[in-house]
């Protein structure tokens, strides 16, 4: 079960919830990982937390003022990226080149959706995985397994209809170890989860619960 903590822009400290990560991932079967502000990249990467970037533009090397570019994320320490997350929308065409921009600097992808009819959309990219994440359960700790647990079997269907080797995770609301399980029992290969651990006072105990029953 593959576990990505979004920090978001929340007011935590990157490095310490990294480390936590690290100190986790090392004591569990489960991948446990963390994707950070872009200007905290390097420096969570150098604690040893496999890192995440939260975003990368679909571009080159050039003129792109202010856009995220693969190259500079991997060369930060990140071993893979988010993509067209819920609060970083991007066009389909846009989708498919940060898709591409990644894989040209060797950068795993998770590309985010609303729902089954997205999921089967971005799977068809390309992407390592896609996940499926409704937008009004996101932060609200109700988690998407159980408020609605046909979104999350529709879209492992819906993924796996257009490439089997795409694997699903499940996001919006998870914050227990429970909600862990049931979104892998529901097809899910893992969970993406921001609040959850970003907004712990125990980062560590946060994690330890999520992967506790694993």
């Amino acid at each position: 079960m593959f576990v990505l903590v979004n920090l978001k822009t929340y007011p935590c400290d990157p490095v310490a919830v990294a480390e936590a990560v690290r100190d986790v991932n090392e004591s569990t079967d489960a991948r446990v990982a963390v994707a950070p502000q872009a200007a905290h990249l390097e420096r969570v990467a150098e604690t040893g937390a496999e890192t995440w970037a939260q975003h990368v533009d679909p571009i080159d090397y050039g003129s792109n003022t202010g856009h995220t570019l693969a190259e500079t994320v991997a060369e930060a320490g990140a071993v893979g990226t988010l993509i067209n997350h819920s609060e970083q929308r991007l066009k389909l065409a846009d989708v498919d080149g940060a898709v591409e921009a990644a894989e040209r600097a060797d950068l795993e992808t998770v590309v985010c959706a609303n729902n089954p009819a997205q999921i089967g959309a971005a799977a068809a990219l390309g992407p390592d995985a896609v996940a499926v994440e409704p937008p009004e359960l996101i932060g609200t700790g109700t988690p998407v397994s159980q408020a609605d647990p046909d979104i999350v079997e529709d879209a492992v269907e819906a993924a796996q209809a257009v490439d089997a080797d795409v694997s699903v995770l499940c996001g919006a609301g998870i914050s227990t170890g429970d909600d862990v399980v049931a979104a892998g029992d529901l097809g899910s290969e893992g969970v993406l989860l921001a609040s959850g651990v970003a907004k712990a006072d125990d980062p560590t105990a946060a994690l330890e619960d999520l992967v506790a029953p694993l």
